[in-house]
């Protein structure tokens, strides 16, 4: 069964518009996992616009499940952080100042050697590396070639794309992932899927481990609660 890891960074961003500690950030991550939630990913970033690096502090010693931080490693204070914390998982997005959510994969072939020095650094403390890719063939050979275990296939374009081409935008992350299989390297997804899109994804990706998903899980959650939007996403991933 694929994992279902749940971003929070939405529910950090309704705290901060609000000031003050509702909702609890802390209190959601731990309801998510008593709910079923096998991983609680946060995407903290330079200008702490909704998961604090208190709030990553706060969650590392509380956590049972699996813990994935995700960023980018050109920022110094985030790299410290991730050493500091060491989760199960560092996930590398090549995000820029002020971008309002992730919507790139890396270069691996151009940055492959600042890839290499940064992957080696988080593995040499035992964090299991994983990177944001597009779903691109060269993409995922020099992700390889960076050292990395794991690649995030980035599934934007999958979910934008999905309710008219659903087969045809299907294929490249199918291609993608089974590269990546046959390299050897574990296959993470995420941005974008929802209780729409991820079923026929799972299904059709091959060796999906690990999904990422914040917004939409959230979104549905207004409607149907927390812990029964859990459930109807781990249904989806069986």
């Amino acid at each position: 069964m694929t994992k279902l890891s749940v971003n929070i960074n939405k529910i950090a961003t309704l705290r901060n518009a609000r000031g003050g500690n509702i909702p609890d950030v802390v209190k959601a991550a731990l309801d998510l996992e008593r709910f079923g939630a096998q991983g609680i990913t946060v995407h903290p970033r330079p200008d702490e616009r909704h998961i604090t690096y208190k709030d990553v502090r706060d969650l590392a010693p509380l956590l049972k499940t699996e813990f994935n931080i995700e960023g980018n490693p050109r920022e110094q204070k985030f790299v410290d952080l991730v050493l500091e914390i060491n989760p199960a998982q560092v996930t590398l997005v090549p995000d820029i100042q002020g971008q309002i959510t992730s919507d790139h994969g890396w270069d691996t072939i151009t940055h492959k050697d600042y890839l290499k020095e940064m992957i080696a650094l988080f593995r040499a403390k035992g964090i299991r590396t994983s990177i944001f890719v597009d779903a691109n063939l060269k993409m995922v050979e020099g992700a390889k070639e960076s050292g990395t275990e794991r690649i995030e296939l980035y599934t934007e374009e999958y979910a934008r794309l999905y309710s008219n081409q659903k087969e045809k935008i299907t294929l490249p992350f199918k291609e993608a992932a089974q590269r990546a299989l046959d390299l050897g390297l574990g296959v993470n997804a995420g941005h974008d899927l929802s209780l729409e899109n991820l079923k026929y994804f799972k299904e059709n990706v091959p060796g999906l481990l690990e999904v990422s998903i914040g917004h939409a899980l959230i979104s549905d959650a207004l409607y149907y609660g927390l812990e029964n939007t859990v459930q109807l996403y781990l249904r989806q991933l069986k």
